[in-house]
Order: C-alpha cells, then sequence, then structure tokens
C-alpha cells in the first residue's frame, strides 16, 4: 500500500483500523479490506490488541478494542448519568478500567454546594472505593464504599455490562457522609443499579445496531 505518513508501519496499523471500524472482521476480512498480507495484518492486529485498540468477539473476529470503543461510552451513559445525579441529588461518575486503576470518564456535579468532585479524565486506585470493588469483580449487583478513599466520603457503584455479560464499566454516586450516611446503600442502590441498567440497555441497543463494537471488555 502507498504510505500517508511516511511511516509505512503506522500507516498499515492505522488501515487495519480504519477497516475494523466499519465492523467486526476476521482475518480473511482483513486481508481483504486492507490488501495487506495475511502474515503483516495478523501480526498488526495481534499488536494492536495488546494495546487495547483492538480486541476479539466470541466468534474471533476483530473489533475496536476498550481503548477505542470507550470513546462512545460517556456520549452513550449521559442522559442515564443526569437522571442518576437528578434523583440522587449526588455527584454521579462513570468509570472504566485502565489496568489497576480506573478512569473517570464521565461526571456530573451535584447541585449542593457540599459535593464530591471528580473531574473527567482523573485516574483513582482500584483497589478502594465502591467502582473500584465493581470493577474488579468484587461486587454483585452493586457495591458501597465509606470513607475508603476520602475521609467524609461515601459512594454506591453498579456494573455496567456488555451484551456478553462482561463488567466494561462501573456507574456510581458519591456524596459526603452527611447526606449519604453511613450505609449509602440504603438510599442508592437502586437508583445506581437502575442507572447501570439503562446504559447496559442502551449499549446493547447500540451494539445490536452495528454503532458500536460487540466486544466491549475491561483493558
Amino acid at each position: 500500500m502507498d504510505t500517508v505518513s511516511g511511516i509505512g508501519v503506522l500507516d498499515k496499523a492505522v488501515s487495519v483500523l480504519d477497516a475494523v471500524e466499519r465492523g467486526p472482521l476476521t482475518l480473511a476480512g482483513l486481508v481483504q479490506a486492507t490488501g495487506l498480507s495475511r502474515a503483516t495484518a495478523h501480526r498488526l492486529a495481534v499488536a494492536l490488541e495488546v494495546h487495547g485498540l483492538l480486541a476479539r468477539d466470541g466468534g474471533g473476529r476483530f473489533t475496536l478494542g476498550p481503548r477505542l470503543a470507550g470513546l462512545e461510552l460517556p456520549a452513550l451513559a449521559r442522559p442515564a448519568l443526569k437522571e442518576l445525579r437528578d434523583r440522587t441529588g449526588e455527584s454521579a461518575q462513570l468509570y472504566v478500567r485502565r489496568g489497576d486503576q480506573r478512569l473517570c470518564v464521565a461526571s456530573l456535579e451535584s447541585p449542593h454546594g457540599l459535593r464530591t468532585i471528580v473531574p473527567v479524565g482523573a485516574t483513582l486506585p482500584l483497589a478502594v472505593g465502591s467502582a473500584g470493588k465493581v470493577l474488579r469483580g468484587d461486587a454483585g449487583d452493586w457495591a458501597q464504599s465509606v470513607e475508603e478513599r476520602e475521609r467524609g466520603v461515601a459512594s454506591v457503584s453498579a456494573p455496567v455490562r456488555n451484551p456478553a455479560g462482561e463488567v466494561v464499566a462501573a456507574v456510581s454516586v458519591s456524596g459526603p457522609i452527611e447526606r449519604t450516611s453511613r450505609n449509602p446503600g440504603d438510599r442508592y442502590a437502586g437508583a445506581v443499579r437502575e442507572a447501570a441498567a439503562a446504559i447496559s440497555a442502551t449499549l446493547q441497543r447500540q451494539t445490536s445496531s452495528g454503532s458500536v463494537p460487540s466486544a466491549w471488555t475491561p483493558s
């Protein structure tokens, strides 16, 4: 193939991403779509998979990986997060896993003067907090935490699942203990679970329509 950037291997890797962006592809389909040799297409696809830029669905086809597919998630989740924030009056966040940390990819602040603020792009420890429990797979339908990460703060989180049932994100509400109490799950578990279910259902619909890759897996 002709080079575009002057760096041949980069152009070839981008051609692989471009092809998969149009929909899941087998290796044979990738070869046909890119014009690359089978060996080159396979080598690049596997390397991109290692870096989370590609993934594979249940049929072994290459799809966009979590580092790219995750770019769609905040937009899909925003209506449910807004409903959650408005319903509980507390700050709502969406986290995805990044190795041994969790990354905030969406955040809506509480209208109260005293509130939890987690900016988009913040990375927090996976080992503490209700969202960490969800993303580690240590929670069932929901998890709560009280002063685990920050003094005076409590949170409740629930898992967002892809069509394969895998946890791909955690929806959270967090706020000061004086409002949430030391048993925040009693107040907020239902609302958080409903928000997570709504996002999971949206993800299912988008995947079925082909708008979002079907192999959402945590990185």
